[in-house]
């Protein structure tokens, strides 16, 4: 008796997979909860275990494929002792199932809703594809509005093709090499150009003086650790003065969708993590509602998931704002891209002690550039300027977060 190992559901708008790497060949054994392969997503990777003791008699999908929710992946011989199977003879060979007709729905193949009967008649009038047409009535049921809207909405302009590679000499093509790129960063590569294409993208700059809170770290790390059992960084720092200023400045912490604007109650913090395969943004869910050693456990569990490849769907959705810190590479200064469909991110960078102008004299200070993104559509200017003005004031006296002020 055979059982066969299924692609599991991947999370959430998730929809296909990519086989990254099988730990079993065709006739060994398997233990159960043992994992087969690896999965590699456009968000995190995915392992899948064996769901029962046996041997792995055939792999259905091979490395690289790209693989549905639910597609199958193998199948293993239940029992220690079963091994792969193989057919006797040529002639004994079964013949091949017959593929299904594309238009078969089976239990493993959800209908597609029903289309209201006036949108319908709409699109073949008009000749409109199903594909053009974004549905907003239950589970995307396209509705006779939003055919009518597609119909009037401006044809947009067809994406320009990408210019083909400059000719390479012969003795330098030997010496490169290509290497397809993996699904997250084919996904990082997409998600930050739609940013640019869509939001209207802009920048403000500023500086603070980390003098305060490097004395106040200093001063109590020590017992903060010993009480806490995790180090004070200056990621608390950063996230409780950002979650000070979201409550100033809410438009930072909204998203739009479609023609509304969703104002968010409540602060889900992005981190921005750079690991070997890219880069990714686990959540900090309710950071508004964290205190200093909560926030800073918090963030230590997901950089650590993050960098043994252990982050979850859900450790990735659901994020309002997003910090990046680019100052633990030596990053002066930089632009961050903004991380649909957030209004805001802000960019850490590296202290740096600069002479500074201090009532009327020179002295050396630890200096840090901060950059805040905006969508320019929801935040206006002197919203974004606030925003960072009220992070360098509660950076620059740390006080001013035990006083709300």
């Amino acid at each position: 008796m055979t059982t066969e190992v299924r692609v599991p559901t991947l999370g959430e708008s998730v929809t296909e997979a990519t086989v990254a790497t099988w730990f079993k060949k065709p006739g060994e054994a398997v233990a159960i909860d043992e994992m087969l392969c690896e999965l590699e997503t456009d968000k995190v990777t995915v392992e899948v275990p064996s769901p029962i003791a046996g041997t792995l008699s055939e792999i259905v999908a091979a490395e690289g494929e790209t693989v549905g929710v639910n597609a199958l992946l193998a199948q293993i011989a239940e029992g220690a002792g079963a091994t792969a199977a193989a057919p006797a003879s040529p002639e004994a060979a079964p013949a091949p199932a017959p593929e299904p007709e594309p238009t078969t729905t089976t239990s493993d193949s959800p209908r597609d809703p029903e289309d209201a009967p006036s949108a319908q008649k709409l699109m073949a009038e008009n000749n409109l594809s199903r594909d053009a047409v974004a549905g907003t009535g239950k589970d995307g049921r396209v509705m006779k509005e939003d055919v009518l809207k597609a119909l009037t909405a401006p044809k947009a302009a067809d994406a320009p093709k990408p210019a083909p590679r400059a000719p390479v000499a012969v003795e330098d093509s030997a010496r490169e090499e290509r290497v397809k790129m993996t699904r997250l960063r084919q996904t990082i590569a997409r998600r930050l150009k739609e940013a640019q294409n869509t939001a209207a993208m802009l920048t403000t700059y500023n500086e603070v003086d980390m003098t305060g809170v490097m004395e106040l770290r200093n001063e109590y790390k020590a017992l903060f650790e010993k009480k806490h059992g995790v180090k004070l960084g200056f990621m608390s720092f950063f996230t409780k003065a950002c979650v000070h200023a979201l409550r100033e400045v809410p438009d930072v912490n909204a998203e739009i969708d479609g023609d509304t604007v969703v104002y968010k109650n409540y602060v889900h913090m992005g981190v921005a993590v750079g690991t070997p395969t890219g880069l990714v943004v686990p959540v900090l869910r309710n950071a508004d509602q964290m205190g200093f050693s909560e926030v800073e456990k918090g963030i230590a569990a997901l950089g650590l998931k993050a960098r043994d490849g252990k982050l979850s769907m859900a450790d990735m959705q659901g994020g309002s704002f997003t910090i990046s810190n680019g100052g633990v590479y030596g990053s002066l200064m930089s632009s961050p891209i903004l991380n649909p469909p957030q209004s805001g991110i802000l960019g850490m960078h590296k202290i740096q002690d600069r002479p500074v102008a201090i009532n009327g004299q020179v002295v050396i200070r630890p200096m840090m550039y901060l950059a805040l993104s905006y969508d320019h559509r929801i935040v206006d200017g002197k919203g974004a300027v606030t925003f960072l003005v009220r992070i360098k004031e509660a950076l620059e006296d740390p006080r001013r977060l035990l006083m709300d002020l």
